[in-house]
C-alpha cells in the first residue's frame, strides 16, 4: 500500500497564498490524492474549508464541510464564481493560515459556482448562507486574496501584533532554510531570528 499523501498548512505570508492559483488539467489519482489529503489537513486543524493555496499548492482546488458530517464533503475542481447576491452580511471568519486570528468580513449571502469534479466533468452550484461563506472564503485563496486583505483598519490594528508575529516567524524559517541549504547557522540578531 502507497504511503498516503500529507499537508503542513501554509501560513500567512508565504509568498504562495499571495499567487493566483493554476487551473488543474490531470483529472487523474493523484488529483484524488491531493483531495483526500487536503480534507485530513482540514478536519486536523478544525478547519471548515480548505484551498489548495494553503498547502503550497498553485492549484485550483478547493475542499469544504460547513457541518463536519462526512457526506457534506465538497470538492470544487477550477472553480468560477458566476455571481454573488442576496443581502450583504458580516460574519467573523477565520483563516487556517491565520491561526487564532478572526475578522468581521462583509460578503453576499449567496453565489452561484461553475467547477469541475475529481473526474473532471463540469457543474453548477448555488450556495447559501455559511457555505456560501466559505466558497468565497476559499475562492478568495485561489485569487490570491488573503484575510488580510478582507480586514476593516479597526481588525487590522487589533491584529497587528499577531500578524507581526506571522511576518517574523516567516522570516525565521526563510532564515533557517537558507542556512540549512548553505550549511551555516543562522546568527544571532538576523532579522527574523527568534532569540
Amino acid at each position: 500500500m502507497a504511503d498516503e499523501l500529507e499537508f503542513d498548512l501554509t501560513l500567512y505570508p508565504e509568498p504562495v497564498l499571495r499567487k493566483r492559483a493554476e487551473a488543474v488539467t490531470d483529472f487523474d489519482a493523484g488529483l484524488k490524492a491531493i483531495v483526500e489529503a487536503m480534507f485530513r489537513c482540514m478536519a486536523t486543524a478544525g478547519g471548515v474549508g480548505l484551498a489548495a493555496p494553503q498547502v503550497g499548492l498553485k492549484r485550483r482546488i478547493l475542499v469544504a464541510n460547513a457541518t463536519g458530517e462526512p457526506g457534506d464533503d465538497l470538492i470544487l475542481v477550477n472553480p468560477t464564481i458566476l455571481e454573488r447576491t442576496g443581502s450583504t452580511t458580516v460574519y467573523e471568519e477565520g483563516c487556517l493560515s491565520f491561526p487564532g486570528i478572526y475578522a468581521e468580513v462583509e460578503r453576499p449571502d449567496r453565489c452561484k459556482v461553475r467547477a469541475q469534479d475529481l473526474e473532471g466533468n463540469e457543474f453548477e452550484a448555488e450556495f447559501e448562507g455559511f457555505p456560501s461563506r466559505i466558497v468565497q472564503h476559499e475562492y478568495d485563496h485561489l485569487e490570491g486574496v488573503l484575510l488580510v486583505d478582507r480586514m476593516s483598519p479597526a481588525d487590522k490594528t487589533r491584529h497587528r501584533a499577531a500578524l507581526e508575529e506571522l511576518v517574523c516567524e516567516f522570516k525565521h524559517r526563510r532564515a533557517q532554510a537558507t542556512a540549512a541549504k548553505s550549511g551555516v547557522a543562522p546568527r544571532r540578531g538576523l532579522p527574523g531570528a527568534r532569540r
